[in-house]
């Protein structure tokens, strides 16, 4: 794969999401721009349209500022620079919220090259330096242990990752990788709200969450609080005060914002986080993370791909439903329940086999359609 070089008012000029920028490989010297953010305030414009992936409902366009997009790029840089990493290669599509902050800005925040690549396949570049920062999509831990060769010639490779629960590929990695040459740097945060949270971890299970040095908890909807408080037995929402948060065009933006996650307060800065609204379910007593299942079932399936969907049953109240795309040379059998029941200890209600699933660029199903179902029991 050839990376074609640009410089950064090349990059600039076509604006936030441009296709001949999302959809091609290319290679920027920020180490050469010492005015970044100069040429960042001259390219883009003072207001930046960004719209939510339609995974959980039509898209929507949500406006920041350039300022804001700035502010937060270095934050971003801020997580990193104790790695020191001397380029960034990232993978993320500069499309969203998300990709737009690292792909495009973080390099030039950190002052470093950056290489971009669009897909799964092609070559890997040679940044010319031991130590790298990776923007990462869900399938880049999958690649990076394909390319493992290419891991070990780094002094340190930083995975920066924001995306849905992270693929059980992570912990593979940093295992094969070993804790003194590879990091997870993990974002939580969403169109709506730009990053909110972050962890840092190489080695174990995961630490709990942080807020932004900007970001702080605020009073939800009921009047209680997520300031350290003791929760209630299910956790509860995590709502955020931030000077980040996004407004719907002509709309005055909000003071804070519910994210639709439920989450176990630490202290005033910290928390543990269960999962999102309308992915827990409880089945006969038994509360299921449906994002953490997928990534467990993924181990234990053989299918090439695959999706849990919350559904409402007239029995039992919640519940779920497993959506199966076969592998290509597979035969038309359903998948083994019995491996199902054992990872969630519940079997779905209904079994769809699908020819594929609709994914947005960092991975979300957008679409969820049936093709051939069989309910099943217990």
């Amino acid at each position: 794969m050839a990376y074609q070089k640009l410089t950064p008012a090349q990059l600039l000029s076509s604006g936030i999401g441009a296709p001949d920028v999302a959809e091609r490989a290319w290679h920027v010297r920020w180490d050469e721009a010492p005015n970044a953010a100069e040429l960042v305030a001259g390219a883009l414009p003072p207001v930046l349209d960004f719209h939510t992936s339609g995974s959980t409902g039509p898209s929507r366009c949500w406006q920041r500022t350039r300022a804001h997009a700035w502010a937060e790029a270095g934050t971003l840089a801020d997580f990193l620079r104790p790695d020191a990493p001397g380029a960034v290669v990232s993978f993320a599509p500069p499309v969203h919220v998300y990709g737009a902050l690292a792909t495009l800005l973080l390099p030039a925040r950190l002052g470093v090259p950056a290489w971009y690549r669009p897909g799964y396949l092609g070559a890997l570049p040679d940044p010319g330096c031991r130590r790298i920062a990776v923007v990462a999509t869900p399938w880049i831990f999958s690649l990076l242990l394909r390319h493992l060769d290419w891991v070990r010639s780094f002094e340190h490779v930083t995975v920066l990752y924001s995306s849905a629960m992270l693929p059980a590929e992570a912990g593979t990695f940093l295992a094969q990788a070993g804790p003194e040459r590879a990091a997870i740097v993990e974002l939580l945060g969403s169109t709506e709200t730009g990053g909110i949270a972050t962890r840092r971890w190489s080695q174990g299970d995961p630490p709990a969450w942080t807020l932004f040095p900007d970001v702080t908890f605020a009073p939800d909807q009921d009047g209680t609080t997520t300031d350290g408080t003791a929760p209630h037995a299910g956790g509860v929402p995590l709502v955020i005060r931030s000077p980040r948060l996004a407004n719907r065009p002509g709309e005055v933006r909000p003071q804070q914002w519910r994210t639709g996650d439920l989450v176990e307060p630490l202290d005033a800065r910290t928390f543990r986080l269960l999962g999102r609204v309308g992915r827990l379910v409880k089945v006969n007593g038994q509360r299921i993370n449906l994002d953490e299942a997928e990534h467990a079932l993924r181990a234990r399936l053989d299918c090439a791909d695959l999706a849990l969907a919350p559904v409402n049953d007239p029995m039992i109240g919640e519940h779920f439903d497993l959506y199966v795309v076969p592998r290509p040379d597979a035969g038309p059998h359903a998948p083994d329940l019995s491996a199902v029941r054992a990872v969630l200890g519940a079997r779905p209600r209904k079994v769809h086999t699908v020819p594929d699933l609709k994914r947005s660029a960092m991975g979300k199903v957008q679409h969820l359609t049936t093709s051939s179902t069989h309910r099943t029991q217990g």
